[in-house]
């Protein structure tokens, strides 16, 4: 499964939700979203729309880090 080219911060942040995590600050055009599932785990995503592919893919590749799952596994619970 392809990471998407033409998505959000704010469908990324909605799709997020399912792991648990909410936004917990915004400064300027950066969003702090933060998960206590797992763990603490905080997140950086900038208030763009489109998000630029390779900012995307550091984001989850981060979260799925975090949540011991593949890229594969992260992309088909967000359902992007």
């Amino acid at each position: 499964m392809k990471i998407p080219r033409d998505i959000g911060a704010s469908r990324l942040i909605q799709s997020l939700k399912v792991l648990g995590y909410e936004v917990t600050r915004q400064n300027g055009s950066h969003i702090r979203i933060t998960t206590e599932r797992e763990g603490h785990h905080h997140e950086i995503i900038p208030n763009h729309s489109p998000i630029k592919i390779g900012t995307i893919s550091s984001i989850l590749n981060n979260i799925a880090a975090h949540h011991r799952l593949t890229l594969e596994e992260l992309l088909q619970q967000l359902d992007l």
